[in-house]
């Protein structure tokens, strides 16, 4: 069985500007690659022109981790791969604002408690140890959320049985706006709603970032701002889901739970912000 784990990393100020580095470095050779096969170049001889050609066009890329170009690259061969069988869109190029990450290979690294050894920059303090025992296998990626760095890690352990309480009961659960979920037996869990409460703080940001010059200095200084808002809000809605779902499925055999068409009500501005506090169902299908 591979479970996840997605840890928030502890770096210097140094480790910081190699993780942006890579993963812009990941984000040129994706663009690279997508205008070559934009070219007619084919989609299996797009990382040996990359790598023929990539000290010529980008003569810093030597002191880059190339991992984070082949698994960028590696992406888009897959996002082209999609996009034929219909999956998807056709691929698009990064731009500056996209998600920052990048991957590496799992047997590169070494996790010793809290801290990894990652390839060419060393080791990383780690806010908590990998909570799963066993090898960690497939792609490990670094990424960007907010102000902090994460890393997401795949470990293989033993399959475990889920044991049922024999008691629990089969409940059914109605999510709703002015509470989270309201189970049968009346029992109910209330909604934070963290976006009305930092509504206000994040308007006012955000027309401070709105006056300010493009791509100045305090514009990208402002922009960490807003986006420490947004982090904050996220957090504090994933708490109240993951609080909620953890005390249901522990008195609980069977859940029923109500399907709703949260994109079409979304579409009602009335309600939208009240429903994206509140969007519980998912959190209980994962």
């Amino acid at each position: 069985m591979l479970r996840s784990h997605k840890i928030a990393l502890r770096p210097t100020d140094r480790q910081r500007r190699w993780f942006a580095m890579q993963c812009g470095y990941a984000d040129v050779a994706f663009n690279f690659a997508l205008s070559a096969w934009h070219a007619g170049v084919p989609k299996s001889q797009l990382r040996k022109t990359f790598n023929a050609r990539k000290h010529q066009e980008f003569e810093w890329c030597k002191e880059m981790d190339q991992r984070a170009a082949m698994y960028g690259i590696m992406n888009l061969e897959d996002a082209i791969t999609r996009y034929h069988k219909g999956q998807n869109n056709r691929p698009k190029r990064k731009k500056r604002r996209s998600r920052q990450s990048y991957q590496m290979e799992s047997a590169k690294i070494t996790i010793d408690g809290s801290r990894v050894k990652l390839p060419k920059i060393g080791w990383v303090s780690m806010h908590e140890e990998v909570r799963f025992k066993g090898e960690v296998v497939n792609r490990v990626t670094i990424s960007r959320t907010a102000h902090r760095w994460f890393i997401s890690v795949s470990v293989e352990t033993e399959d475990t049985q889920i044991v049922v309480d024999p008691t629990a009961r089969v409940i059914g659960i109605d999510v709703g706006i002015n509470t989270l979920a309201t189970l049968d037996d009346g029992t109910k869990f209330d909604n934070p709603r963290p976006l009305r409460r930092y509504e206000r703080k994040l308007v006012r940001e955000q027309r401070k970032l709105s006056r300010m010059q493009y791509q100045s200095n305090n514009s990208y200084k402002q922009k960490l701002k807003v986006e420490k808002i947004h982090y904050r809000i996220s957090c504090i809605r994933q708490d109240a889901h993951h609080q909620a779902t953890h005390r249901i499925l522990k008195r609980a055999s069977k859940i029923g739970i109500e399907t709703l068409k949260v994109t079409h009500m979304l579409k009602n501005r009335k309600i939208a912000k009240a429903l994206s506090d509140s969007a519980l169902g998912g959190s209980l299908r994962c």
